[in-house]
């Protein structure tokens, strides 16, 4: 059995490269000799990082071949279809499905997606053809259930958990780097940011640098930043850091996914921006608050029953996120069971996706 796997990958985004492997590890669970074929932006580096074929995605001819040989492609997971960071994206995924579908004639399996936004009309459009010729249609929040119903898909869909909520949490494993830094001992925080270049950026920065500041002065916390997204979030952290007037730490950004999971399994809280650092919190059941900049962050949050600051551009206050620090540290214990009642469960379903899809596959 072989399948495509189409989806946001060899672009070195922490997040889209834990959904790739997350859906790697749960084929291979469900059927160990599965071939699989990745079309990606980096086909080296992601057949050496996680032992697949692939081929490149902007090129046509290696893209039919490989949907050619292939059983099924499986489309997924992270949040390909939409239309929020251009008009590309949804035309690109959908045009694969479509290679499958109408081309060549293989079955397509829409694997635990985000949907959303999609604000134009030809997006909604395309997205209602192409996901109803879907073998299988799954998401990962409800709330792009109910976009796709308010766009007029009538047929099945289930609604399943993030892939990455099936990885497993590795404890410990940067003792050597926490020895460098001074942290096997004192208590820290991880802060994973991303870039913001919208109008209130400059007041959002001034916002996150004094609650940090505050934070070590008054909560006595080290604060480490961690990238998720390649040098991008490397860059932004250096210029949060390097305006703190306390000292602070900065994960290296090219460290492996486990490591950067048990690096937040390792502090006391996670402060986050990026989706899957709220994912990797939610692993280790490390409590968290989120500053959203997507309706992704929003539903996740509320998934899991943790605090949200509010949108990025929201009218909220560095005292009110300092406030809501604290409350998340008085309380650590509470929350931290809090969020294993909500976590554990969609962590024992995460793989049963991959499951469906096999079965499919051999029907």
């Amino acid at each position: 059995m072989r399948v495509v796997l189409s989806g946001y990958y060899g672009f070195h985004n922490v997040g889209d490269e834990a959904i790739l492997q997350a859906i790697i590890h749960a084929l291979r669970a469900e059927k160990s000799d599965i071939k699989i074929t990745v079309l990606s932006n980096d086909p080296d580096y992601t057949k050496k990082t996680y032992g697949v074929d692939a081929v490149n995605r902007w090129k046509l001819g290696e893209v039919f071949k490989a949907v050619r040989s292939a059983d099924g492609v499986i489309s997924g997971g992270g949040s390909l279809l939409q239309d929020k960071t251009g008009m590309k994206s949804v035309p690109y995924y959908t045009g694969i499905m479509m290679i499958a579908h109408r081309i060549l004639r293989k079955p397509f399996f829409v694997y635990a997606q985000g949907i959303g936004p999609l604000d134009q009309s030809v997006s909604q459009k395309l997205v209602k053809y192409a996901l109803s010729k879907a073998d299988f249609l799954s998401v990962r929040d409800q709330e792009s259930f109910d976009l796709l119903r308010k766009i007029g898909l009538n047929g099945e869909i289930e609604l399943v958990p993030d892939p990455v909520m099936g990885m497993e949490y590795k404890e410990r494993l940067n003792r050597a780097w926490l020895e460098k830094e001074g942290l096997t001992e004192k208590p820290f925080i991880t802060v994973a940011i991303r870039d913001w270049t919208s109008l209130g950026f400059a007041e959002f920065k001034e916002k996150i640098v004094e609650v940090l500041d505050r934070c070590a002065d008054e909560g006595g916390h080290r604060i480490v930043f961690l990238p998720m997204h390649g040098e991008h979030d490397d860059v932004f952290s250096r210029e949060i850091m390097g305006a703190m007037k306390n000292p602070a730490s900065i994960f290296p950004y090219d460290a492996s996914i486990e490591e950067k999971v048990s690096l937040i399994g390792d502090s006391s809280l996670l402060i986050g921006m990026r989706l899957h650092a709220l994912i990797f919190a939610a692993i280790a059941h490390t409590p968290m608050i989120g500053i959203s900049y997507d309706p992704k962050i929003d539903s996740f949050i509320n998934q899991v029953d943790q605090p949200l600051i509010g949108h990025v551009d929201d009218d909220w206050s560095a005292d009110e996120l300092y406030e809501l620090i604290g409350k998340q540290m008085s309380q650590h214990s509470e929350e931290v069971e809090k969020l294993k009642a909500k976590a554990i469960p969609l962590q024992q379903k995460a793989n049963e996706t991959a499951k469906k899809v096999i079965e499919l596959l051999n029907k």
